[in-house]
């Protein structure tokens, strides 16, 4: 018998962007390797749908692109004074006010959130280039599993721009504020093996490899407890933010939670 998943087809398929759901994982895939998954207002937008679109049976998402690279980054239309039809040019969004500015660029900054709720382990299949917005999609995720063929590179200061799609606090957490300023404003490619040394990839395999390794990851991911991985999860994203004193105190309330969960005492 066909899976549902299967039955209803994709749940979401629009402006290069495809959702599936087979019970607890989704794929979220990028559609476009014509154009190296070039992204745009209307990608963002429907990333941001997917987001919104999840069932409430998925713990993994998993994020992938098509073709030979996982996201060139920008559309380049985007930097043309004519921009693309039916969104504002760059040109337009600067001349107006610094309210409408700062809507739009949180409305794009929408599709580069949800990958770590906390309900979810998102996990980036990366391939080829990773370029500026393609680097922030992949920096979105929790994790990041790589293929030995990847380059990462951080644009957009080069440009004359910044980073502005949510990747500059993950990639500072990950590699340090010394190796991310230097990435940032150099625009050099990282490859496979600097991303595993210095935390920015979990693993990287060869290119022919890399769906199986995704595979294994959310077949692992998906046999602990969803409840036990919501609380891990949500005591290491906000270590950081914590002292010591009060992550030993979020480590206990969480603890407590899940004793009386597992005794049956759960509210």
């Amino acid at each position: 018998m066909a899976s549902p998943a299967q039955d209803l087809g994709p749940v979401l398929d629009k402006d290069g962007v495809r959702l599936t759901v087979d019970d607890a994982i989704a794929t979220v895939t990028l559609t476009n390797p014509a154009k190296r998954n070039a992204q745009s207002p209307a990608l963002w937008r429907a990333l941001t749908e997917a987001g919104r679109l999840l069932p409430g049976s998925v713990r993994v998402v998993v994020l992938r692109g098509e073709g030979k690279s996982f996201s060139a980054g920008l559309d380049r239309q985007m930097l043309t004074p004519e921009g693309i039809e039916g969104d504002p040019s760059f040109v337009e969004m600067a001349r107006g006010s610094e309210a409408d500015l700062d809507a739009t660029i949180a409305s794009y900054q929408e599709a580069f959130t949800w990958w770590r709720r906390s309900d979810i382990v998102s996990v980036a299949a990366v391939q080829g280039h990773a370029i500026g917005a393609g680097f922030q999609l992949a920096l979105a995720c929790d994790l990041r599993v790589v293929a030995d063929d990847v380059q990462f590179a951080m644009r957009e200061t080069g440009l004359g721009l910044v980073p502005d799609l949510t990747g500059t606090h993950p990639l500072v957490g990950l590699v340090g504020y010394a190796r991310a300023l230097e990435i940032c404003v150099t625009g050099r490619f990282v490859t496979a093996e600097e991303a595993v040394h210095t935390g920015l990839a979990n693993i990287a395999v060869p290119g022919g490899e890399l769906d199986a390794a995704v595979r294994d990851l959310a077949a692992a991911l998906l046999a602990a407890p969803r409840d036990a991985v919501i609380e891990t999860k949500a005591l290491l994203s906000g270590a950081t933010g914590r002292t010591y004193e009060e992550q030993r105190a979020a480590e206990r309330a969480a603890q407590g939670r899940r004793l009386r969960d597992l005794a049956g005492l759960g509210e």
